[in-house]
């Protein structure tokens, strides 16, 4: 479903302020994996995403989606391949529109337009049926503006938004870093069943070691630009947080010394 291979990028390259970010990074998703990602500040984990969907591009090395390269492709053109949620709770709604317009937007994204009026009413009955399953009650608010809504409703919203069109793969940005505990594991049960009901590819960043262990089929851990450790079935489901660490010493060589997520 997704082949990074031997990526590189480098920021502001031959200044005093040169970042590598991507070090030869190399990864591959197969169809259906839910592939959990955590790594400490500057480990790339964000830049990794930024390049998958074209936001920056790399210097070198190759990018397919379903063995299309698209790493030459601009941003809005490979858009169509992926849904994404950011880790703001704001950015991927529009507050002054109501619930059901912004279901449309999401809907009807990369369709052609008509002059057609407005919502119609077997749509907003399918927006209606989607609402329902987050178990909200935001289905009975299709028309109240998005803006009104608390920051967890609409993370829930915008995870529907960005799975309506079922997207080859969807990327889950730190999506429940700005929740509360309580509000984050509901929206972490909210992804676990629109990935697994939709058989979506998913790729999550994280910063919370539990969730990363609990969520998923697959764990990748980066670091300096590439993946350092890579487990997946079994031996994923037996891993603690102290495994992690272990880990993380023993491939970098170097203590973990990430106060957010050590504090997670």
């Amino acid at each position: 479903m997704l082949e990074i291979k031997d990526v590189h990028k480098t920021f502001n390259a031959g200044t005093i302020n040169e970042k590598v970010a991507l070090n030869g990074l190399n990864l591959t998703l197969n169809d259906g994996d839910y592939v959990t990602v955590i790594g400490g500040n500057g480990a790339g984990k964000s830049t990794m995403l930024n390049m998958i969907t074209g936001v920056f591009p790399v210097d070198s090395g190759n990018i397919l989606i379903d063995g299309e390269d698209i790493t030459n492709l601009p941003e809005h053109k490979r858009a169509k391949y992926f849904g994404r949620v950011f880790q703001d709770p704001m950015t991927g709604t529009a507050a002054d529109m109501q619930i059901e317009e912004n279901m449309a937007i999401a809907a009807r994204r990369g369709k052609r337009r008509t002059l057609g009026f407005g919502i119609k009413k077997a749509e907003r009955e399918e927006y209606k049926k989607l609402l329902a399953t987050l178990d909200l009650g935001l289905e009975d608010r299709l028309t109240s503006k998005v803006g009104l809504l608390s920051g967890g409703q609409r993370q829930a919203i915008t995870l529907l938004m960005a799975t309506i069109q079922h997207p080859k793969l969807l990327l889950l940005d730190e999506h429940t870093a700005a929740l509360d505990p309580k509000t984050a594991a509901k929206v972490l049960e909210i992804s676990d069943k629109i990935i697994m009901e939709n058989h979506l590819t998913a790729l999550m960043v994280t910063h919370n070691m539990k969730d990363a262990i609990v969520h998923g089929n697959r764990l990748i851990m980066m670091h300096e630009g590439r993946v350092i450790y890579d487990v997946s079935g079994e031996a994923k489901k037996k891993l603690k947080v102290s495994d992690l660490l272990a880990k993380f010493e023993e491939a970098s060589g170097k203590e973990f010394a990430n106060d957010r997520m050590m504090l997670s």
